[in-house]
């Protein structure tokens, strides 16, 4: 039969389904039969030929009909995993019924009614094989068809190369070891399967089944509990799944293992189609979704340094239910850290190949899943995270990021890119090793839109932060004290920052700290808190190689002598809020030498008008997001929390934070009849006693007139004689007593968890448009926005 008759006869059989209005029994086969035995219709045929309206009117008006076709469908789907899917037309029918259930799922997920269809049991269908009515003992519809979709991916000469010789009997799908078919080289696997077009394809078609299976959590609102796990995620990744350990290793090695270059040869991507592409980005999305877990609420496993022979380490205690998260977390062999991490970074670092050759390597676009699944295996697997910073390979996911970020900065649509992005560098930031590894010069010139400069990785970092801050968007106003907490944790290992970057630190404080930006909101003042510390610490933990920074902070003394004397008096609070700006700028650009942008470089562009976005949930804030750690003396941390006021050296408080500190505020400050929060005497000095600005000062008052009087007695107007006297000055014994480094640390928590949830959904739902599987259905858990 041909292509056009096919989709002739199945467009008459959705007819006759929308226009019944009696029950179709389920015995008819005939009738159900036209669905998927005698067509073959692609994905993108069954979403043209299922209009939504269609299935919603199915649903309203003969719901029997609508349960009957499911059950059928998910009837076939066991029957064919059962069978092994031997035949041409047995697999030609798990495909079409794979099709029809992902485009209907979602309008089952719509209608809170139907929400728990799946999970009831259908009469007859006992766990105990065919024909047995043990209704005690039914298996839920929504069991029986992710156990048989999990069976389906191991499915030889279906989804998986087949071990057999000609002359065996086909292998028995119920004594096969899926283990032995794992899809790819890599952790636990040893052994790279042949490259199979239909396979890959075949597999991917399954995924999204699952991917749809799953998405059941778009149709519910974010939750501020976020204990809600997703059932079927739940039920697929627990012992019932007895596929599970080689699906979440299959998974794993093939996002891994994907090299997009084409072998290595520039240009190759155009002489063959790429089709694993599609495949690795389905992999990587069920995934991370599987691994949607709130690690806050949860039993993590410890990091103790064992070892065991097996991929899986089993010595820590018993993890998770989720055994997809139970294994992420236990895995611990050196060189499959080093499988997982070279991958991700080959793959983060893709987009920035493109700009040597253009067009030389196929450009792939799932980054946004790929900083997830490289979240959760930090935030998961602490021995992963040390493994990561042990050497100079984390700078290998720190550019790609950076690049990110730089690239997204003015751009609404990927807001949750710039978040997930900065959440990565806050994580890796509370470890020393962090700060350590940025010392490295920075060498590989990825041409992006920031001024040139000469130093290390450290530099690169500030120089992007800074772009972000002056010229990103509104929206990302949030982020700003997440950016300056991580210059701050790495700022007491800093050696030699570049007189770039240390310029471009003194303008963000120039401009964080006018009267205006700090009156104008209660938590302004933070800002310029996480600057001075990030200062203090150079200053006391690096001053020798750091001459550029202290020259910096000399030639911009100004702004620190206008800090020390800022007015309180409530005429000067009022008319600095007068002079508030115009526009609703937040920086000035002003007062900072741009300097060329890096050759081959593009402007980072704003979203086309019209470009589809989903909304997030709020982060929490940074006091809820860290938790403070003093280092002592042998580099081991102290948690410092829950604390009272309590002072660090240099007097700022350690409860000197967003959350604590606001209720304080809100006491001191007035709240015009408007809802306006308007700053009074009594709330600016609260904290402006507070300003850890004693060990500046003391640098100010011991060198400036050194500085001073070089000018004079050399007549000089030359940096670099000033920088050399700076380089080999000292100041030991002349500065207060070093303060302890305090490293705000990442720590889990709920709010974050909900972030995750709806950011993911939110990528999955705009990257899948071919199908457009989620696309006018009534979800709940974002909005869907045009910019």
């Amino acid at each position: 039969m041909g292509s056009a008759d096919s989709k002739l006869n199945f467009r008459k059989a959705v007819i006759q389904l929308t226009t019944k209005t009696q029950p179709v029994e389920a015995t008819d086969d005939a009738f159900w039969d036209q669905f998927w035995a005698d067509t073959a219709t692609s994905v993108q045929d069954v979403f043209a030929l299922v209009p939504a309206a269609e299935i919603r009117a199915v649903r309203e008006e003969s719901p029997s009909n609508l349960a009957t076709l499911c059950y059928k469908a998910v009837e076939k789907l066991v029957q064919g995993a059962e069978s092994g899917c031997h035949s041409e037309k047995e697999k030609q029918i798990v495909l079409n019924c794979s099709r029809l259930l992902t485009r209907v799922l979602p309008y089952i997920f719509e209608d809170p009614d139907w929400r728990g269809f799946f999970w009831s049991t259908v009469p007859g269908a006992g766990r105990g094989g065919q024909g047995e009515d043990d209704d005690e003992n039914a298996r839920p519809l929504a069991e029986s068809l992710l156990l048989a979709i999990a069976d389906l991916l191991f499915c030889p000469d279906f989804t998986v190369q087949s071990h057999r010789r000609s002359t065996d009997s086909a292998e028995d799908v119920h004594s096969l070891d899926s283990c032995e078919y794992i899809w790819e080289a890599g952790v636990g696997f040893a052994h790279s399967p042949q490259p199979n077009y239909i396979h890959d394809m075949n597999r991917m078609e399954l995924l999204k089944l699952l991917l749809t299976c799953f998405s059941e959590a778009m149709y519910l609102p974010p939750a501020p509990d976020s204990g809600s796990t997703n059932p079927w995620v739940q039920f697929f990744c627990s012992t019932e799944n007895r596929h599970a350990l080689p699906l979440f290793t299959s998974l794993l090695n093939t996002v891994c293992a994907y090299d997009p270059v084409g072998y290595g040869i520039p240009y190759n991507h155009l002489l063959f189609s790429d089709y694993r592409e599609p495949l690795v980005e389905e992999a990587a999305q069920v995934l991370i979704v599987t691994l949607d877990h709130d690690s806050a609420t949860s039993a993590s496993p410890t990091v103790d340094g064992t070892t065991t022979g097996t991929a899986m380490d089993d010595t820590d205690p018993p993890g998770p239910e989720n055994l997809f998260v139970n294994y992420l977390s236990r895995i611990h062999r050196e060189e499959d850290f080093q499988f997982i991490l070279k991958g991700i970074a080959r793959l983060l670092s893709n987009p920035l190949l493109q700009t040597y050759l253009p067009n030389s390597t196929k450009k792939i676009q799932f980054h946004q899943e790929l900083l997830v699944l490289f979240w959760k295996l930090c935030d998961f697997n602490k021995k992963f995270l040390f493994f990561v910073l042990k050497s100079s390979d984390v700078l290998d996911i720190l550019v790609p990021t950076l690049y990110f970020l730089n690239d997204a900065r003015a751009d609404q649509s990927r807001v949750g890119l710039m978040h997930i992005g900065v959440f990565i560098l806050l994580l890796l930031s509370g470890e020393r090793n962090f700060g350590v590894r940025l010392n490295k010069p920075y060498s590989v010139r990825v041409p992006m839109d920031i001024p040139v400069f000469t130093g290390t990785h450290a530099d690169l970092l500030i120089v992007v932060f800074h772009k972000i801050i002056t010229s990103g968007h509104q929206r990302l106003q949030p982020l700003f004290d997440c950016l300056l907490t991580i210059v701050v944790n790495v700022s007491p290992y800093l050696k030699s920052l570049s007189m770039v970057a240390a310029n471009k630190l003194l303008h963000l404080l120039e401009a964080f700290s006018t009267t205006w930006f700090l009156f104008s909101a209660a938590q302004n003042h933070h800002l310029v808190f996480f600057l001075l510390e990030a200062f203090n610490n150079i200053i006391q933990y690096q001053f020798d190689g750091n001459s550029n920074l202290v020259y910096a902070i000399i030639r911009k003394r100004s702004v620190f002598h206008q800090l020390a004397n800022l007015p309180t008096d409530p005429p000067a609070i009022h008319k600095a809020l007068q002079r508030r700006r115009r526009t609703a700028e937040p920086l000035s650009r002003t007062g900072s030498q741009e300097g060329a942008s890096m050759e081959g470089s593009r402007p980072a562009a704003p979203a086309e008008p019209g470009t589809l976005k989903t909304s997030l949930v709020a982060t929490p804030g940074i006091d809820k997001l860290t938790e403070k750690s003093q280092v002592s003396e042998d580099g081991t941390l102290r948690s410092l929390e829950p604390t009272s006021q309590q002072s660090s050296a240099d007097g700022s408080p350690t409860a000197e934070e967003p959350g604590q500190a606001w209720r304080e505020q809100r006491r001191l400050s007035s709240a015009s009849a408007s809802g306006q929060w308007s700053p009074t005497s009594e709330w600016v000095l609260s904290w402006k006693s507070k300003l850890p600005l004693q060990t500046i000062m003391r640098l100010l008052q011991v060198l400036v007139p050194q500085v001073e009087k070089i000018c004079i007695d050399k007549g000089l107007t030359d940096e670099s004689e000033i920088l050399r006297f700076l380089q080999h000055g000292t100041l030991v014994g002349l500065l207060p007593v070093p303060h302890p480094i305090l490293i705000r640390k990442y720590q889990a928590n709920s709010g974050t968890a909900m972030w995750f949830r709806t950011y993911m959904w939110g990528v999955i739902y705009l990257r899948n448009v071919d199908p457009p599987v989620w696309y006018d259905t009534d979800v709940k858990l974002f909005e869907i926005q045009r910019v």
